[in-house]
C-alpha cells in the first residue's frame, strides 16, 4: 500500500452531512426542516451533532446544550440512537467498499477511499462520474445526503468535502490544488487550532498561500521541526498518507495551548473540563469507549508531564473521564505555570455498556426534577391518554436526556429519553417527544409516515414499551 497518484483526483472524501441529526430528521416527518440538536440533553450536557437549520443559530459539535438551548430554544434535543446510527454507517461503508477495496473509516460519517487501486489511470470526469453514481446509491438506500471531496491527497479531498456543504461534490485536480487552497484562511490546514492560527497571524501569515510562501526555517522555529515543516508541505498540497483500511484509532484526545501560562489549579481543572467534553463528543461519534485516560501537562519549561489511570471497564462517560482526569491532575505541581493541557482516553473498543449520547450529560443538581422545565413546569402535553395538546411543538418539551435508548433498551432509572424508539398496543410505533414529572409524550409517526399525533401516558403505563431503530 503505498501512497496516493499525487498526479489524479484519486482520494475521496465522504462525509454524511449532520449525520445525527440527518438520521433523526429522516425518522421522524415532523422534525424535518426544522432545527434539530442530538447530544446530552441535560443541564451539562454537550452537543454532538446539530442539523443545519440549528446550525443557522450558531449551534455547533461540543457547545454545551444550555448555550445551545439559549441560542435556539425551539430546538429539539434529542439524546441520540446510536444503534440506528450505526446501522446507516455500516450501510455507507458497503457502498464505499464497492468503489474499492481501500476505505478508511475515520468515524461513524467519514471515511477515506482509494480509487487507485481498482480505477487506475481515471481523470478528474471519471472520478465525478463515479462519486455522483456513489452518493446517488447513499440517498436511495439511506435518504440521506452525503459531500465528496475528490483530490490528489487525503488532505485536498478532505478540504475539497467542505467547502459546499450540505449535498455537495468538488473534484480538484491535481494542477488545480494549489489554486483551490491558496485563498483559504489557514486555519483549514489540519494542526493549525486557535492558538497556531493567531501566532500566525501575528507574522502575516493568514492565508494558505501566505502561508506556503513563509520561510520553512522560521516556521521551525516557531513550532518544531516537524511540525513547521508539515504546516508547509500541507499548505503546498503535500500529503504522502495512504490511505489506510479500517483504521483502528488508537486513542481519542484534545489539549489545549494557552496564551499565557496558567497557575490556578481551579482554571485547569475547568479547562480540562472542557477537553473531557471534547473528547466525549468525539468518542460518541466514533462509536468507542475506552480503559485508560491520561492528561499531558507541558510546564513552563516546555518539560512534557504524562499521567495515566486505568479504569475497571471502557467508558464514554464524560462524568467518568472527569472525575480521573481531575484525579491525575491532583498529582501535578502547577504552581511554576501550565503552558499546555491535555486529556486523552485510550484502550478504545466498541461501546457497549451504555448509551453513548446519554453519557454525554450529568444528573441534574440537587433538587431539580430531570425533564423539568426551570422553576418546576412540568414537560408539555396532555392528561394521561388524552387527545393531542393543541398547539404542541417538539422544542417545546424540555426532556430528561439520562437514559439509554438503544434497542431495544428498557426505560433508564428516571425516565423515557427525547428521541427514543417506542412502541405502544394501542397506537403503533413512535418516539418520545418528552417526559418529566411522571409523564411522558409521545409522537406517533415513523420514516415513511405523515407528521404524527401527540399523545401523553403516565410514564409507567403498561402498553407503552421501548423498541428497536425503524427500518427506512
Amino acid at each position: 500500500m503505498g501512497s496516493p497518484d499525487a498526479t489524479r483526483p484519486s482520494v475521496l472524501h465522504l462525509d454524511l452531512d449532520a449525520f445525527f441529526a440527518a438520521v433523526e430528521q429522516r425518522d421522524k416527518p415532523s422534525l424535518r426542516g426544522k432545527p434539530v440538536v442530538v447530544g446530552g440533553t441535560g443541564w451539562r450536557g454537550v452537543v454532538a451533532t446539530a442539523s443545519y437549520e440549528a446550525r443557522a443559530f450558531g449551534i455547533g459539535s461540543a457547545m454545551p446544550t444550555m448555550e445551545a438551548r439559549r441560542r435556539c430554544p425551539n430546538a429539539a434535543f434529542l439524546a441520540g440512537r446510536f444503534s440506528a446510527y450505526r446501522r446507516v454507517s455500516e450501510q455507507v461503508m458497503a457502498l464505499a467498499h464497492e468503489l474499492s477495496p481501500l476505505v478508511e473509516p475515520v468515524s461513524l460519517d467519514e471515511a477515506y477511499v482509494d480509487l487507485g487501486p481498482t480505477h487506475p489511470g481515471l481523470d478528474a470526469a471519471g472520478v465525478s462520474a463515479l462519486a455522483e453514481g456513489f452518493r446517488a446509491r447513499v440517498r436511495a438506500t439511506t435518504g440521506l445526503t452525503v459531500s465528496v471531496g475528490a483530490g490528489p491527497s487525503k488532505l485536498v479531498a478532505k478540504i475539497a468535502s467542505d467547502l459546499r456543504k450540505p449535498d455537495a461534490l468538488v473534484v480538484v485536480p491535481a494542477d488545480e490544488q494549489r489554486d483551490l487552497l491558496a485563498p483559504l484562511p489557514v486555519r483549514r490546514i489540519p494542526g493549525v487550532g486557535a492558538v497556531t492560527g493567531e501566532r500566525l497571524a501575528r507574522f502575516g501569515i493568514r492565508t494558505v498561500a501566505d502561508l506556503a510562501a513563509a520561510d520553512e526555517a522560521e516556521l521551525v522555529r516557531m513550532f518544531g521541526k516537524a511540525h513547521g515543516s508539515g504546516l508547509r508541505a500541507y499548505a503546498r498540497g503535500i500529503d504522502p498518507r495512504p490511505v489506510v483500511p479500517e483504521r483502528d484509532a488508537k486513542s481519542v484526545s484534545a489539549e489545549e495551548t494557552f496564551a499565557v501560562d496558567l497557575t490556578d489549579r481551579r482554571e485547569l481543572v475547568e479547562r480540562a473540563r472542557r477537553l473531557v467534553d471534547r473528547v466525549a463528543v468525539r468518542l460518541a461519534t466514533g462509536g468507542v469507549s475506552g480503559r485508560t485516560v491520561t492528561i499531558k501537562l507541558r510546564r513552563y519549561d516546555f518539560t512534557t508531564l504524562n499521567r495515566s489511570r486505568t479504569l475497571p471497564q471502557p467508558t464514554a462517560s464524560p462524568r467518568e473521564i472527569a472525575q480521573a482526569a481531575t484525579a491525575l491532575l491532583e498529582t501535578l505541581d502547577v504552581a511554576d505555570g501550565v503552558r499546555l493541557l491535555g486529556v486523552g482516553v485510550s484502550g478504545l473498543t466498541e461501546y457497549t455498556q451504555q448509551d453513548l449520547l446519554a453519557e454525554l450529560d450529568e444528573p441534574a443538581a440537587p433538587g431539580e426534577e430531570p425533564g423539568a422545565e426551570p422553576g418546576g413546569a412540568e414537560s408539555g402535553g396532555a392528561e394521561p391518554g388524552g387527545a393531542e395538546p393543541g398547539g404542541a411543538e417538539p422544542g417545546g418539551i424540555l426532556p430528561q436526556g439520562s437514559t439509554a435508548p438503544y434497542g431495544p433498551p428498557a426505560p433508564a432509572r428516571s425516565g423515557w429519553s427525547p428521541g427514543q424508539d417506542v412502541t405502544h398496543d394501542e397506537h403503533g410505533p413512535g418516539w418520545v417527544q418528552g417526559s418529566g414529572v411522571g409523564r411522558v409524550t409521545v409522537r406517533f409517526e415513523g420514516p415513511r409516515t405523515p407528521v404524527g399525533r401527540i399523545r401523553t401516558f403516565r410514564d409507567d403505563d403498561p402498553a407503552l414499551h421501548p423498541a428497536g431503530p425503524p427500518v427506512w
